[in-house]
């Protein structure tokens, strides 16, 4: 399996290397956001290891473009940051997990292996099973409730695939805002209502708000 690494610290960029080859991965190294970004978009990786201060672009914003372009990958941070707001952003984003420093290489193989596992394990599948008796088909995006499929529109389709992709996790309005409408104008009442559309479609619980923080459906 190939590995993205980007991390600016040559010390620690050279430990994490050496450690996940000797568990017998290929990996890409990289100090460099923008030429991380680039390997990101002409190679294929099963997963990438993002240090969040690096130069010229941060960790935030390359997870950002890995999840607009849609590229099926986990991503774990590697990071020094403790407060919770920076935690919390990370996740909101779609990553998968954290690696806070320092941190020790056998936690680090570790963190990779049950990443690597459970993601692409996951993500074979073609038929994800949701709450209330609906399933999520990964193939064609569609919303089914047992033989029957669920009528969407688009904005529905893509408010439930970035549901769906940060299943168990709460994704902040901001979030919503930029996947579904692509950065265009719109006011927080519009993404009240698309989200009341997609409950009234499901369930009243299908998807769970938590005030100030977001929305979310269950893992």
């Amino acid at each position: 399996m190939k590995i993205l690494l980007l991390e600016d610290d040559h010390t620690y960029n050279e430990s994490i290397k050496d450690s996940l080859e000797e568990m017998g991965y290929d990996v890409d190294a990289f100090e460099d956001g923008l030429v991380a970004l680039d390997a990101l978009f002409e190679k294929q990786y099963h997963l990438a290891l993002l240090d969040i201060r690096v130069p010229h672009m941060d960790g935030y914003e390359i997870l950002k473009e890995i999840r607009k372009a849609k590229l099926d990958l986990p991503i774990i941070f590697i990071t020094s940051l403790t407060d919770i707001n920076n935690l919390s952003l990370g996740y909101e984003l779609g990553c998968n997990d954290y690696l806070r420093k320092p941190f020790s290489l056998k936690e680090l193989q570790y963190r990779v292996s049950q990443t690597l596992k459970s993601y692409h394990l996951h993500s074979t599948l073609d038929v994800i099973p949701l709450t209330h008796g609906f399933s999520y088909h990964s193939d064609d995006q569609s919303l089914w409730f047992e033989e029957m499929q669920v009528n969407l529109s688009n904005y529905e389709r893509k408010l439930l695939f970035v549901l769906v992709k940060n299943r168990g996790n709460f994704i902040s309005i901001e979030l919503i805002h930029e996947y579904v409408w692509e950065g265009k104008e719109v006011g927080e009442n519009d993404i009240r209502m698309l989200i009341k559309k997609l409950r009234d479609k499901t369930d009243k619980d299908f998807i769970i708000t938590a005030k100030g923080i977001g929305y979310k459906i269950a893992k």
